[in-house]
């Protein structure tokens, strides 16, 4: 059993991370060029920033919201708030607007902090109070500049001050109060210490992340906002890893090519958006271009198949990847800037075996994990040299997990949540014995790995008595580079049915489509036959019970601003229902119709 992390305060570990000076820890684009920011200069910043909280009238323990999409002023804010012995709500810049309001008041934060006038006026349209609040872009007295000069002042005529804060805190105090809305109801403010968090991005970087070294590239494309990548921060500080800033996931193929990273921390939207982009730049070029990029990830799929999941790769499929991989799959890793990755890093949702296959064919190994913003969030990680597919890796050191009866995974360690912010009642019924109840459905294999079947919550049984898990399902449909998102239902239906959000920009290509709008093009019958056809191509090999009978197209993807996605970009699946309860209902009704003239 490995020795576990001691327990110390947040400053205290960020402090630790930068005690050897370094020229290069966060990189981000200003102005077009990649711009360094050093270990000095961050831990500058961050004191200052402190001071200025603190001066504001801010006390020990006082909440501080923070709403921006990521970069370097975002991390600053982020630790100055530990530093000043406050703490952190960070709140998705995407979030409704309704869930905004409720966690400021319901956090009781006196202070925020924003990025941009369009932030501003897109909270001020919801006509909600705000506490007093500093903008990063603003150049007046409200902005971060403005803001952190005050604190330079104040720490420059009482140096000590940083310290004396620091002094306040205990490893058990509350660093984060963030808010999940899960797919229901009002969002749940998770209560995380610094302890937690700290545990958690040691033990994580001690057994699956202990082959990033220092000097390795970084790319960051998650939002901060959430737990994950909040977290990955930690653990790329202490391995004194160059940390890349990604302003926009719309940018992320430039950067990509820009910073050739070794690491990158994502979510399987974002593959599946990769590799959706490559065929569509395929089909777009057409010709032989059009016919060859298929050809080869689906070469390079099949090959990794063989030699993961078989006995080894067939003479056929050896001599296919051999020229897909010189032709072909070599030549888009590269135009990726995918050449120098050691490995990807992959969690929030299944990741499918398909589109894991497909990367590893063209030589990027992707690593899945687990966990939840209850849990800090790593509970189990794959790790180079020792990465089973189609299983998210072994518990962390100093974190347990078990199945219970009904086959949902429960978890107990030091990076379990404090409890629910407010909410006595959530936080007994989510923690029992010590043991938090995740709602996920799992299993362990004899040799500790965990494999995530579904959500205990969203399996629904049909008429016929079967049980369906949508989300594979789903993952399955999402194979099909024509389909943007999936959501499947059935609960007490004959059978289930998919709502499917088209690529409009691929299937454009494809079909030759007449520039029409999404609300135009679905009323199609040649999209709508494409669309089914795909789908049922997709969910061919799936139990006959959880195939697809009918497919309604829909216009647009579910967001989050219209309340169809949580900021994790999870389904809110009531939600879902209840807006297309119509055309649900018509389309069971069709399928009633024609059984009955069976």
């Amino acid at each position: 059993m490995p020795e576990l992390p001691s327990k110390e305060t947040l400053p205290h570990l960020i402090r630790r991370a930068l005690s050897q000076p370094r020229d290069e820890v966060l990189v981000e684009r200003v102005a077009g060029v990649w711009t360094p920011t050093s270990s000095q200069r961050l831990l500058e910043r961050v004191e200052r920033v402190a001071c200025a909280i603190r001066d504001a009238g801010l006390q020990h323990g006082d909440r501080v919201a923070l709403i921006a999409h990521d970069c370097v002023d975002w991390v600053i804010v982020d630790f100055a708030t530990f530093f000043a012995g406050c703490v952190v709500v960070p709140i998705y810049p995407t979030q409704a607007l309704d869930h905004t309001e409720y966690i400021l008041k319901h956090s009781e934060s006196k202070l925020l902090f924003i990025d941009s006038f369009e932030t501003l006026a897109h909270l001020q349209s919801a006509s909600m109070t705000l506490p007093s609040t500093i903008i990063f872009e603003s150049a007046g007295d409200d902005s971060l500049a403005a803001f952190e000069a005050r604190g330079a002042a104040v720490r420059e005529a009482h140096p000590d001050l940083p310290e004396r804060y620091e002094a306040e805190l205990q490893p058990d105090d509350l660093a984060v109060l963030i808010y999940t809305s899960g797919t229901t109801g009002e969002p749940k403010g998770v209560m995380l210490s610094h302890d937690n968090l700290g545990f958690d991005a040691q033990s994580s970087l001690q057994y699956g992340l202990r082959d990033f070294h220092e000097g390795q590239d970084v790319l960051s494309v998650l939002p901060y906002s959430h737990i994950y990548e909040h977290t990955m921060i930690y653990i790329y500080l202490l391995a004194r890893m160059r940390y890349n800033i990604c302003h926009d996931p719309n940018d992320l193929l430039a950067d990509l090519r820009d910073v050739h990273p070794t690491v990158m921390t994502a979510v399987p939207r974002i593959f599946d958006r990769v590799l959706a982009g490559v065929k569509g730049q395929a089909l777009k070029a057409g010709g032989l271009q059009a016919k060859l990029v298929p050809w080869a990830l689906a070469v390079g799929r099949e090959y990794m198949r063989q030699e993961v999941f078989g006995s080894g790769a067939n003479l056929l499929a050896k001599m296919q990847y051999g020229v897909a991989k010189r032709l072909v799959l070599e030549k888009v890793r590269d135009r990726l800037g995918l050449d120098r990755v050691t490995n990807l890093l992959s969690g929030s949702a299944a990741l499918h075996i398909d589109v894991a296959m497909t990367f590893l064919g063209l030589g990027v190994p992707i690593m899945q994990g687990y966990g939840l913003t209850e849990t800090s969030p790593v509970v189990t990680a794959s790790r180079d040299g020792d990465n089973r597919f189609g299983a998210v890796g072994k518990a962390i050191p100093g974190c347990e997990v078990r199945i219970a009866e009904d086959g949902e995974i429960l978890v107990r360690g030091r990076n379990v949540m404090h409890g629910y912010y407010r909410d006595a009642a959530a936080s007994a019924e989510a923690i029992v014995d010590g043991w938090f109840h995740t709602g996920d459905i799992g299993e362990l294999d004899a040799d500790g790995y965990l494999r995530i079947t579904d959500r205990k919550k969203e399996v629904f049984k049909t008429a016929t008595g079967k049980y369906v898990a949508p989300s594979r399902v789903e993952s399955a449909i999402k194979r099909s580079m024509f389909v943007a998102q999936a959501m499947v239902i059935g609960d007490g239906r004959p059978h289930p049915a998919a709502l499917v959000c088209p690529n409009w920009e691929l299937l454009r290509v494809e079909l030759k489509l007449p520039a029409l709008s999404p609300d135009e093009l679905v009323q199609r019958e040649d999209v709508k036959e494409f669309i089914t056809a795909e789908v049922r191509r997709r969910t061919a090999d799936l139990a006959s019970f959880e195939q697809i009978r009918r497919v309604i197209v829909i216009a647009r993807e579910f967001s989050v601003e219209n309340g169809e996605l949580s900021p994790a970009m999870k389904i809110k699946r009531r939600i879902v229902e209840d807006r297309y309860r119509d055309v649900i209902e018509r389309a069971y009704s069709v399928d009633l119709h024609e059984r009955a003239h069976v």
